[in-house]
């Protein structure tokens, strides 16, 4: 399946991780459907096999920007979500999540991983859609949710530390990209809309902006 192309995105997506994802496209909406018993997640408590899921990802262009889109998930069991996700490493990740809590209730989750994950649950959301944004901000990342496009809340303000890295021969530039991840369950599929790339950070990543 060749790779799909988002016409608001100015770098390439490609296919990653396993099993592979199930996706297509139509104008600027990208419909990722991810498979069963897939996610990213490295438990703190240790135990348990690693875990992947198929993704869609690329290397975007260097210096500051934010990556936002109008995410509507097909919710069914625990932690089906969409997710925009930061891959800098096998062990260096992080997840923007509009993911199915065990209440059944859609919720703004972030987890990052340096090592182990963490899990924070940031506010329920009435309704199947949220707007998810990432920032890369000089050395740092941040993580912002909105109900309306409009007025954003910013969740999380991070480094994955990939400058103390860029020295390992193995080292590879970080990826950003699309996630339909469905730990619990048989599956979930993913709308990823209105896709925006802005060669920019928001001045204040604070005020609502």
């Amino acid at each position: 399946m060749t790779a799909p192309t988002l016409p608001t995105l100015p770098f390439p997506l490609a296919p990653e991780g396993g099993p592979p994802c199930v996706f297509e496209t139509s104008g600027g909406t990208l419909r990722l459907t991810g498979q069963a018993g897939t996610d990213l997640f490295l438990d703190p408590a240790g135990g348990g096999t690693p875990p992947d899921a198929g993704r869609l990802a690329g290397v975007p262009p260097e210096g500051d920007f934010s990556l936002a889109a109008r995410v509507r998930v097909e919710f069914a069991a625990a932690f089906d979500a969409g997710v925009l996700l930061v891959h800098a490493a096998e062990d260096r990740w992080a997840k923007l999540c509009f993911e199915y809590s065990p209440q059944k209730t859609p919720t703004a989750v972030t987890v990052v991983t340096r090592g182990t994950s963490d899990d924070a649950n940031a506010f329920e959301v009435s309704g199947d859609t949220l707007w998810l944004r990432v920032t890369r901000a000089g050395r740092a990342w941040a993580f912002h949710a909105s109900t309306d496009g409009q007025w954003w809340r910013l969740l999380r303000y991070f480094s994955l530390h990939e400058h103390q890295h860029e020295h390992e021969a193995d080292a590879r530039r970080t990826t950003v990209g699309f996630l339909a991840q469905s730990p619990t369950g048989q599956g979930c599929t993913a709308w990823f809309e209105e896709v925006t790339f802005t060669p920019s950070a928001p001045a204040d990543l604070r005020d609502g902006s």
